[in-house]
């Protein structure tokens, strides 16, 4: 095997870790995944997300969940009026005070976060968001005579709407991408009902790391079912960093002509793009191609410009004005948020996959009933409402075959 089909088949193996990261966190939460899933599509391009939807929405459970699984030092803070920028980034260290030094003591704090999540963001004093500016922006924080490269990955800001005041509007903009949440909808209160029922996910115990020759096989080749089972929140970091190297590295020429067209028709529908978000977005794009196994951009990987849209009302419009751009986007990993952000087929093909296969999983292990029959025609019928028999990917093909066995009687 040469050197690159060894680190072609490292990356998809890593980009496999992260999609079984994100679905383990989307267990148990209704229709929330989609948040889950652009965290780490911002940690993979480096830029940072804002969360808006009203309070009691799950918005913060979301970033719980999918920073557990991720690993790394996680910090989180409601922000009021009233808050200090020392809650954020540390007191005084009061022994270099002594000494005439004005230093910071960070350890725990903000700086030092890999994943971070700030809820009503847009409540923080000047003096908090002014420093928070330069360490999102910058990935360094300065404050006195502290200088410290943060290692932070991504930063989340919540907030239940989007602020009015200009002022914020330079803050608001370093979050490149946007998620809208809602209310779970009428149709699936039953399910929020039942998951409100269940108890609460078991908190992670970090695992130390494992070694690349246990990820692999004698061929170099790793089963990526087998290193979901056996990862811990060490290896999904190590992961996302290299698939972040990844990213910054990918070719994006083959899709840029693509993208520019994007960015033109959603100006001309009169959707705000300033050039600095234009450029940042091509960090999503690449992104997205490498956690879907690939180092090259393409058509596929467009699903995510709506996430650049500054409002609710934006995104559902450049979703529309770019309908047929991205009717064959999709992501092995990302799943959920290539589909609600295309809407193409090929996009609900590579969801139906994925959860067909975590059913069947989880059927071998649910006790006979009819409850566990429910699920499993419930996912048969939803291939076969969306899917003509002769479009289906070989993929789901197989799936639907295997769903079929599974409820027929033997």
């Amino acid at each position: 095997m040469t050197e690159t089909s060894t680190t072609a088949a490292a990356r998809a193996a890593d980009a496999e870790l992260i999609g079984s990261a994100v679905a383990a966190a989307g267990q148990g939460m209704i229709d929330r995944e989609t948040v889950a899933e652009v965290v780490v599509l911002c940690a993979v391009a480096g830029e940072h997300l804002l969360v808006v939807g009203a309070p009691g929405t799950a918005k913060s459970e979301a970033v719980r969940r999918i920073a557990g699984q991720l690993g790394g030092q996680y910090f989180e803070y409601l922000l009021g009026r009233f808050t200090e920028p020392n809650e954020l980034f540390g007191p005084v260290d009061l022994r270099q005070l002594r000494e005439g030094r004005v230093e910071f003591e960070t350890a725990g704090m903000l700086p030092e976060a890999e994943i971070a999540f700030l809820d009503e963001v847009f409540l923080g004093s000047t003096a908090v968001l002014n420093t928070l500016l330069g360490l999102l922006n910058e990935r360094v924080f300065r404050r006195g005579r502290t200088v410290l490269h943060s290692p932070l990955r991504v930063c989340v800001g919540a907030a239940n709407h989007l602020p009015e005041d200009p002022a914020l509007a330079a803050f608001a903009d370093r979050f490149l991408a946007r998620v809208f949440v809602e209310p779970v909808a009428d149709a699936r209160l039953e399910e929020l009902l039942e998951a409100g029922r269940r108890p609460a996910t078991a908190p992670l115990h970090p695992r130390a790391p494992l070694h690349p020759r246990d990820l692999t096989d004698s061929r170099g080749l790793a089963d990526p079912r087998d290193l979901a089972d056996r990862a811990g929140p060490a290896d999904r970091l190590g992961a996302l960093d290299r698939l972040a190297a990844a990213a910054r590295a990918c070719d994006l020429d083959e899709v840029t002509p693509l993208v520019a067209a994007a960015l033109r028709r959603l100006r001309a529908a009169g959707v705000p793009i300033s050039d600095r978000r234009a450029v940042r977005s091509q960090k999503l794009v690449a992104a997205a191609a490498v956690l879907d196994g690939r180092t090259r951009a393409s058509a596929r990987d467009l699903w995510v410009l709506p996430l650049v849209a500054p409002t609710a009302d934006a995104q559902a419009q450049a979703r529309d004005t770019l309908a047929d751009l991205v009717e064959k986007a999709a992501n092995r990993s990302l799943v959920h948020a290539a589909e609600e952000l295309s809407r193409s087929s090929a996009a609900r093909a590579e969801r139906l996959v994925r959860t067909g296969s975590a059913l069947l999983a989880a059927h071998r292990t649910l006790p006979e009933g009819r409850d566990s029959r429910l699920r499993l025609e419930a996912a048969l019928r939803e291939i076969d409402a969306g899917f003509d028999p002769a479009d289906l990917s070989g993929a789901l093909a197989g799936i639907r075959a295997e769903l079929v066995a599974a409820v027929v009687p033997s």
